[in-house]
């Protein structure tokens, strides 16, 4: 397949209240969608309203927030921050034992494997920047009718944190929804779902051992290597039921791990 260019990244200041949060290396697309995201990933608000302007600055490489409150911006910028793994490189404030003081999801939906897929395969042939360069990560969050949201991002972390935003932005309900990603599922990607309340997970790839450690302990169905007729369920929630299964009962398609 012949890519028509090249992944671009810009770095992104984030002020909060006045305050210089971090630099973010970033796609220059959908920004007010990943502010809303990382800021209620971070516990910075819980509503749309906690916000009341955000402005991004082109010129100067930067997103000014002014929240309703006063933040208390030194507490939060004297918190140990934690750095992600990969591309785009992020930063959270918050600890896996931070992580695990989150609320724990109480959802009893189940979805079909096959429909996992298919919903994984919409959303491959629906992500433009990677189809044009190759080189993105995607994020995107399906709801009970099948419909999409699709952000992408040089930065997978980025690319959940944009369609977390889209759904704050929204007001909409997690209860319902699916979150896919194209990005290894890390702790800190796990930490962004549960905050939200997501209850089932899909990666094209794999996750970590911290993050379905958190899986399990937070009640969430956390499902891999979503591609072609098969899937490994990290947890034993029952959300997943296997209706593709090799009909030979040679070559199962849906690995439960213990």
């Amino acid at each position: 397949m012949h890519r028509k260019s090249c992944p671009e990244e810009y770095p992104i200041t984030l002020i909060v209240n006045g305050y210089e949060v971090a630099v973010f290396q970033l796609t220059n697309q959908d920004l007010e969608d990943w502010a809303y995201g990382y800021l209620f990933s971070e516990g910075l608000i819980e509503h749309r309203n906690d916000i009341q302007s955000l402005k991004v600055d082109s010129d100067f490489g930067a997103i000014r927030v002014v929240l309703e409150s006063e933040m208390d911006a030194e507490k939060m910028l004297t918190k140990k921050k934690h750095y992600t793994a990969g591309c785009g490189r992020g930063v959270t404030f918050f600890s896996m034992t931070d992580v695990k003081n989150f609320t724990k999801v109480q959802s009893k939906k189940t979805y079909k494997l096959s429909y996992l897929l298919k919903m994984r395969a919409e959303f491959a042939k629906n992500s433009p920047l990677y189809l044009e360069t190759g080189g993105m990560h995607g994020a995107c969050i399906v709801n009970e009718s099948g419909d999409m949201v699709i952000r992408e991002d040089i930065g997978r972390h980025n690319a959940v944190d944009k369609v977390i935003g889209h759904a704050v932005r929204q007001g909409l309900n997690p209860k319902n929804l699916i979150l896919l990603t194209t990005g290894r599922v890390s702790y800190e990607m796990l930490s962004k779902a549960a905050k939200f309340g997501f209850s089932m997970i899909g990666s094209r790839t794999a996750a970590t051992k911290q993050a379905i450690q958190l899986a399990k302990y937070l009640n969430i169905e956390l499902v891999g290597y979503l591609r072609g007729k098969m899937a490994i369920v990290y947890t034993s929630k029952g959300r997943v039921i296997d209706d593709v299964t090799d009909q030979t009962g040679t070559q199962p398609n849906l690995r439960v791990l213990p």
